[in-house]
Parts: C-alpha cells; structure tokens; sequence
C-alpha cells in the first residue's frame, strides 16, 4: 500500500525546496527548539506556513465544525464510570493481597490516563464541548492525568499544529532521527518524559520558564504557568498527606504521578502511528500523518484521533464530526491503514531502517485524482517537483533537508 523511499542523494530539488542539512555534534541538536535547525525552516518559509487543505465546499465545512455539549458529556460520564469501575476492581485485588493487583492497577492506570490524552487535545482545542467552561474544566483535569502542564502544552500542542513536523520548530516530534529504542522503551511508561516534566513542575513553582519553553508560551501567560505548577505541588501534597493517614500506597496509586505513568502504554499504543516514520518538513499533513481505521471501542477511547490526517487540516472540527470529514476528502488523501497492526508493521520497519539511515522515510500515497503534494512554501512551489513512481527516481521530491537534531 506505501512505498517506502529513501531521499536521493544526486537531482536534488533547486535550493528553494530544501533547507541544508545541519552540521550538529549530536545526531539530533537540529531537534533543539534552540540552537537547532528552527532558524534555517523560518529561513526557508517552513515556519508559520500556508499548509496543504482538501477542498471543501463551505456550507459542509461550516456544518462539521459545530460544537455539542451532549456528546462529550456523555462520552466524559462513560470514560470516568469506567475509571470507577477499573479502580474499585484494583482496590478490591489489593485488599486481598493478590497478584491480580498489578494487572488490575495497569488497567486502572490505562483507562486513567489512555483516554485522558485525547480529551487533554481536544478540550485544548475548544472542540470537545461547545460551552467554554467545560472544555477548560476538562482540559485541566485531563493535563493533570497526563502530567502535562495544561498552559506549557497548550502553547507548545498550538506550534506542533502550525509547524507539524518542522525540525527544530515542532516540541512534539515524538520519533526524531535517528530513533532511539532505549527512548521508546522508556516512553511506553514516560519514564523520560515524565520525570523531566516532573523537574519543569519544580522549576516552574519556583518562578522559572525554561529558555526552550519560552521560544512558544508567550511572556504574558509565564506567570500562568508558574501558578498552575504551585497548585499542582499542593494536590501533591495532599496525596502524600493521604498516604499518610492511610499508612497506605493506595492514594499515590489512583491520583497524580503514579498512574500518570503507569497508564502511558495505551495513549503511546494510539499515539505513535500518528507521525512516527513519516517525512519531516513538509507542508501537507497528506504525507506526514496517519488515519488508521480503528473498532468502535478504540474510537471511543482516543476520541477519533484516529482519523489524523483530518484533524490536522481542519483542526477545528470537533471529534464527533472526524468521520464525516474523513468521507468528505477521503477520495484527496492516502488509502487509510486497515487497522493498528497495519500500521504497526509500517512503523516498527520504518524505525529500525532510520537507526541506519536517518534519511529514510515512508512515502504516503496519493490517489491519481488527489491534489498535488505540498513540499515547500507555496511562493516556492512551482514548478512542481514530480512525483515517482519508483523510490530511486531522480526527480523524488525531497525532505527538507533537516534531517537530524
């Protein structure tokens, strides 16, 4: 279904088309929202830029972008009742001293923060609900299930959006080249991640906005930022107050960090085919995001993530109307992946052939009827650069050059 391809090194597009490739002691500075190859993408038109959108007639458009409360609230009554649910089982295997304890928790941690990762985006979003203090309710509330500052992330998820993929511009690229295997055995946990936002919450509390965090939250919400991780520290407290009237674990276990991390598994299970092994500094989510087909229960887990070459492009269509957009474009995009194992062959490929050659990555396809693929600025484009048909054509279009970080 996908051709994989490998960016040629002779026919290179003209200079306009490409940024050079950086020169970093370490295979992934380029990566680095400072010091890294984020100069050369505004250099080069790759920041800020217009992005590749299907075609949509306006009245459909204006139609799936309406907002609901019912939906969400129903969807968010079901999430926390399963939590409920998973949580009084992990207590009750506890109770007895079983074994079954640790499953049961692993569960309770997945439905804590697996489906906490989708209502964190979308309430980020202002999508989820139509009415503006329970998108904001939630978004709190999910960030905290998440261990994601809700202000650092919200600024940080709105650059992910307006630079998807562009070396040392997007926070979020979670697969730079080359992959590290040590890096995504700790995330299935967020062993790496989570104890450095652990640090930030530290750091922030004390009145610190890191260099990096800087270049994409505005100076006026700093003191936000600061705010929110004092009162995170204090909910920390509480739970360690709990524990200790208790003389139990069991409070840590069902609230804040523990399951934060324990819980990482199913939201790193939905999230990594949405990027993972796709080209970086494009400028059309047609070829560097995934809609993979999912059952109707994973669905309702990841809120229609799903369907991510969709999101991407019109970010501001709520979760319950994806599927509607998805069958409206769906005839301009690449055929979506049957299913998780589908991608997961891709992805698992993919990664393993970028540890040897960073360059490489997976070429979507576009049906014959698509639109042209978008590889530069728009003022840039033209003339287009060819498509090929086979990975060793001369004329490939080529990622734009900021290859390692």
């Amino acid at each position: 279904m996908q051709k994989h391809f490998q960016i040629p090194t002779m026919a290179a597009p003209p200079p306009s088309h490409r940024c050079p490739m950086p020169r970093s002691p370490h295979p992934h500075d380029a990566y680095r929202l400072i010091g890294g190859a984020g100069d050369d993408a505004v250099a080069h038109g790759l920041a800020n830029a217009a992005w590749y959108q299907c075609p949509l007639p306006r009245p459909l458009m204006k139609d799936l972008m309406k907002r609901r409360d019912g939906r969400a609230i129903r969807d968010t009554v079901l999430w926390f009742a399963a939590i409920g649910v998973a949580g009084a089982l992990a207590v009750w295997a506890w109770t007895l001293q079983s074994w079954w304890a640790l499953p049961a928790f692993l569960l309770y941690a997945g439905l804590y923060a697996g489906p906490a990762d989708s209502r964190w985006h979308e309430c980020g979003h202002g999508t989820a609900f139509k009415t503006r203090w329970m998108n904001d309710t939630l978004y709190q509330v999910a960030a905290f299930m998440l261990l994601r500052q809700p202000t650092v992330w919200r600024w940080s998820h709105a650059r992910h959006h307006t630079d998807t993929l562009v070396t040392g511009r997007d926070p979020e690229i979670a697969v730079p080249r080359p992959p590290s295997l040590l890096y995504l055995g700790l995330a299935l946990f967020n062993l790496h991640g989570g104890l450095r936002e652990l640090r930030a919450v530290l750091r922030h509390a004390r009145g610190t906005v890191g260099a990096a965090e800087a270049t994409f939250v505005p100076a006026t919400e700093h003191r936000r930022v600061v705010r929110e991780a004092r009162a995170w520290l204090a909910v920390y407290a509480a739970i360690a107050v709990a524990c200790v009237a208790t003389r139990s674990i069991l409070p840590a276990l069902l609230v804040g960090p523990v399951p934060a991390l324990a819980g990482a598994w199913l939201y790193l299970f939905f999230g990594l085919p949405q990027h993972a092994g796709l080209p970086e500094n494009v400028l059309d989510h047609r070829l560097n995001c995934r809609t993979v087909y999912m059952n109707p229960v994973f669905r309702f887990l990841y809120w229609n993530m799903n369907y991510h070459v969709e999101h991407h492009m019109f970010p501001m269509v709520p979760y319950h109307a994806l599927p509607r957009l998805h069958e409206a474009i769906c005839a301009d995009c690449p055929t979506p992946y049957p299913n998780m194992l589908s991608a997961y062959r891709e992805i698992v490929a993919a990664v393993l052939r970028q540890r040897r050659d960073p360059t490489y990555f997976v070429r979507r396809e576009l049906p014959p009827q698509a639109g042209p693929a978008r590889f530069a600025p728009v003022a840039a484009a033209a003339p287009a650069i060819p498509v090929p048909s086979q990975p060793g054509d001369s004329n490939a279009p080529m990622d734009s050059g900021l290859l390692t970080r």
